[in-house]
C-alpha cells in the first residue's frame, strides 16, 4: 500500500509513547498496592484532575434526556457564540462579534481548519521550538513548512520580534505562536505580542495565536489576549483546559471577518459540525457558578505552581523561567541525566513518577529538559517529589 508523503513529516507523538510505557509499568506487581507496590504517579499528560463542574454535567443530561442531539450549524449553536464573545467582554474587555467565533471539535480542529484555509505548499509558518508538536504537524498536513525558531530561557522560551524579523523570508506565510505554551507554560509579554503582530502584519502574514491556556494564567503581566492587537489576529481556544472538559473535544476560532465563510465551507464537508451535546453543556460554562469554580480552580493550580517550582530546585532540577500559565514546569534534568528521554524512563521504573521527556516538542534544548504537569493534585505532587528525591539520593523537601 503507498502511503502520502506528508506521513514523511509528521513524527510519532512521545507524549502518548511515554504513556504507553508508563501505563505498561502501572500494571506491574511492583506498581500494585495489594502485593506491596506504589502505584504510578502521572505527571506526564496534560489533562487537569478537574472533571466538568455540576452544572456543565447537568445541561449534558437535558440535553440527551429531551433528545436535543441534532446536528447543528457548522459554525456551532448561535447562542453558544454568543455566550463566548460575552466571556470575551466580561473576563477580557474584548468586544467580539459573536459572527467571527467558529465552534469547533475542539482546538485540534481549530488549527487544522485554519492552516488548510491559510497555508498551502511552499509556504513556510514560523513558530516557537520548544513548542507542541502537534501545532507543527497542523502546518505540514496542509503541505506547508513549519520553520522552528530556537528560544532560549532569556527569551522566556519564547520567540520575540527580533527573532521573527531575522527568520522571515519570501516564503513566509505566518507565525504559530502559543501563549501560555506548552510545554513551558510561558507566555509572550503582551507589548512583545503586539510587536510580533504588527512585524508579520507589515510583511503581509497571519498571526495565529494558540491561547488554549488563555484561562489558566496566574500572573497579571501577562494576562492579555493576542485579540488585543486587531481583528485580524486569529486566535484558537478551547473548553478543555480552563472549563475541564478534555473528552468532551469543543473548542473554538476567532477569526478576521473575511475568513469565517472559508473555514465554515471546510468545516461543514470536514467535520458537518462539533458534538451538539458538548456544545449545549458548555453553554453552562458561562454560568456564576461555573465561572466562581473554575476561578478556584485556577487558584489551585496556581498553588500548585507554587509549590512544585521550588520543591524541583531543591532536588537539583533547574527552571529558569517561572510558569506564569498553564499547568507545565520546563525542568532542566541535566545534573541528573544526559538525556531527558533516559531520565525520565528511569524515574517510570524506579521512582513510579511519569514525566514527559523534551524529544517532542522540538530542538532548542529539548534533550536537556522534561515536561512535568502540575495538573495532578497537590498530595499527588507532594508524593511525586519525595518518591524522586529518595530515588535521587536524598530525601524530598518536606513543604507544606
Amino acid at each position: 500500500m503507498k502511503f502520502a508523503r506528508r506521513l514523511d513529516h509528521i513524527d510519532p507523538f512521545y507524549v502518548m509513547e511515554c504513556a504507553k510505557a508508563a501505563a505498561r509499568i502501572a500494571a506491574t506487581p511492583a506498581c500494585d498496592p495489594a502485593r506491596g507496590g506504589t502505584p504510578m504517579i502521572y505527571l506526564n499528560i496534560g489533562e487537569p484532575d478537574f472533571t466538568a463542574p455540576p452544572p456543565v454535567l447537568d445541561a449534558a443530561h437535558r440535553c440527551l434526556a429531551d433528545g436535543r442531539t441534532q446536528y447543528t450549524h457548522a459554525t456551532g449553536l448561535p447562542e453558544l457564540r454568543e455566550a463566548i464573545a460575552g466571556w470575551y467582554a466580561s473576563a477580557w474587555g474584548l468586544a467580539i462579534d459573536p459572527s467571527r467565533i467558529v465552534v469547533t471539535a475542539g482546538a485540534s480542529a481549530a488549527l487544522q481548519l485554519a492552516c488548510l484555509a491559510l497555508f498551502e505548499a511552499g509556504d513556510e509558518v514560523l513558530m516557537p521550538d520548544p513548542g507542541y508538536p502537534c501545532n507543527r504537524h497542523f502546518v505540514a498536513a496542509a503541505d506547508a513548512t513549519p520553520v522552528l525558531l530556537p528560544c532560549s530561557a532569556a527569551q522566556r522560551w519564547q520567540p520575540d520580534v527580533a527573532a521573527v524579523e531575522a527568520a522571515w523570508t519570501p516564503r513566509s506565510r505566518g507565525v504559530l505562536l502559543a501563549s501560555p505554551s506548552n510545554p513551558t507554560g510561558t507566555s509572550i509579554a503582551p507589548d512583545e505580542m503586539g510587536r510580533i503582530v504588527q512585524a508579520v502584519r507589515a510583511r503581509g502574514g497571519v498571526t495565529i495565536a494558540d491561547e488554549i491556556y488563555l484561562g489558566l494564567g496566574y500572573d497579571a503581566a501577562f494576562r492579555q489576549s493576542a485579540l488585543v492587537h486587531g481583528d485580524d489576529v486569529i486566535s484558537v481556544n478551547s473548553f478543555s483546559k480552563y472549563f475541564s472538559m478534555t473528552g468532551w473535544r469543543l473548542g473554538w476560532l476567532v477569526l478576521p471577518p473575511a475568513l469565517v465563510a472559508p473555514v465554515e465551507k471546510l468545516a461543514q464537508n470536514l467535520f458537518i459540525c462539533p458534538s451538539s451535546v458538548a456544545q449545549r453543556a458548555a453553554l453552562a460554562c458561562f454560568e456564576p457558578a461555573s465561572l466562581a469554580e473554575y476561578e478556584r480552580r485556577r487558584a489551585a493550580f496556581a498553588e500548585r505552581r507554587d509549590w512544585l517550582v521550588p520543591a524541583l530546585e531543591d532536588l537539583g532540577f533547574g527552571v529558569p523561567v517561572r510558569p506564569d500559565g498553564a499547568f507545565y514546569v520546563w525542568a532542566d534534568c541535566s545534573r541528573h541525566a544526559a538525556s531527558s528521554w533516559d531520565f525520565a524512563f528511569d524515574m517510570m521504573e524506579r521512582a513510579h513518577v511519569a514525566m514527559t521527556p523534551g524529544r517532542d516538542f522540538g530542538h532548542a534544548a529539548t534533550e536537556s529538559h522534561l515536561r512535568i504537569s502540575y495538573a495532578s493534585s497537590l498530595p499527588q505532587l507532594q508524593e511525586a517529589v519525595e518518591r524522586l528525591g529518595t530515588v535521587l539520593g536524598g530525601r524530598g523537601p518536606s513543604r507544606t
